[in-house]
């Protein structure tokens, strides 16, 4: 029977298995031994030794080591025992189908050239952008940041409640006879409620003002801790009988909760700055699909 390997597809079938029995060898092998993650470290700054030779061309560790920088952070947790001797066959197919493909001369291929040039300005652009801003991203000015968020939003007060949602005014008037009984409120939203949060006993955690419709906020926000409404609340999805489980003020997060976030936000600052500050330096000419000048912009 012939084998599908040989193809694009059967080659892409492969990259799959290959994928795949990283993914199994996780569990198999003993949790002391080295991993991906402590080669990949490791081996920076070493001597470089050939691990595989495919027609004459090597393959060095740094190309493992590489291919490794690439895979999903669960493969980098994996031990290297498992990883290495499946990733090397994978380098090798690599090679040999490079190999196969440089000896009909696709890489004079217009569009390889193409793709490789397009390749080539993402690159180039990713890497001036970094480089620009990298340095200017420091924990001093993520601080100052961080100080400004703060002052821009002030903790707020928020509820805990739970709420019984039902179509109709008499339905709620009936679940409110029943906690008027002693039954429990969230036995009730569990049996009666036709919202979501029914499972959890009509549990909606904690919210401030502006996270709920104006009927429902205002209501629960009027109300004690402990305190269940006196009559249904309609709004828009229906009736509701709320309980107010607590009241506080919301914690501001901290530097660290938020830091990534603000690295991100300034990072996309600085780069809009960036590339501000060469649009005013460059010459700029636009035309329309049809090549003709289109009107200056504003």
């Amino acid at each position: 029977m012939s084998s599908s390997f040989g193809t694009p597809v059967g080659a892409a079938r492969r990259a799959r298995c290959v994928t795949v029995a990283l993914a199994l060898a996780l569990g198999a092998a003993a949790a002391s031994a080295q991993t991906v993650g402590d080669a990949i470290k490791s081996g920076a700054g070493k001597d470089d030794p050939i691990v595989a030779r495919v027609n004459g061309v090597e393959i060095h560790r740094s190309d493992v080591l590489h291919a490794l920088e690439t895979m999903p952070p669960q493969v980098q947790q994996m031990p290297m025992t498992q990883v290495y001797p499946l990733l090397l066959e994978r380098l090798i197919d690599g090679k040999l189908v490079i190999g196969a493909g440089r000896a009909q001369k696709l890489q004079d291929d217009g569009e390889i050239k193409r793709k490789v040039a397009d390749f080539e300005s993402r690159a180039i652009q990713e890497a001036y952008l970094s480089r620009a801003v990298t340095g200017k991203v420091t924990d001093g000015v993520l601080r100052k940041k961080y100080e400004t968020f703060i002052n821009d939003n002030p903790p707020q007060e928020e509820v805990r409640a739970r709420h019984i949602l039902v179509t109709s005014e008499k339905a709620a008037q009936d679940a409110l006879a029943e906690l008027k009984k002693g039954t429990d409120f969230a036995t009730v939203a569990r049996a009666k409620s036709t919202d979501g949060s029914a499972r959890d006993g009509g549990d909606l955690g904690y919210f401030s003002r502006g996270d709920m419709v104006a009927e429902f906020s205002d209501a629960a926000f009027a109300m004690k801790a402990g305190e269940i409404s006196k009559t249904p609340v309609k709004s828009q999805f229906g009736w509701h009988l709320i309980k107010v489980e607590d009241r506080r003020v919301s914690p501001a997060p901290s530097f660290e909760e938020t830091k990534e976030q603000l690295r991100t936000e300034l990072s996309q600052e600085l780069v809009g700055e960036v590339v501000e500050d060469l649009r005013t330096k460059a010459k700029i000419e636009r035309f329309g699909l049809d090549g003709k000048p289109l009107a200056p912009t504003k």
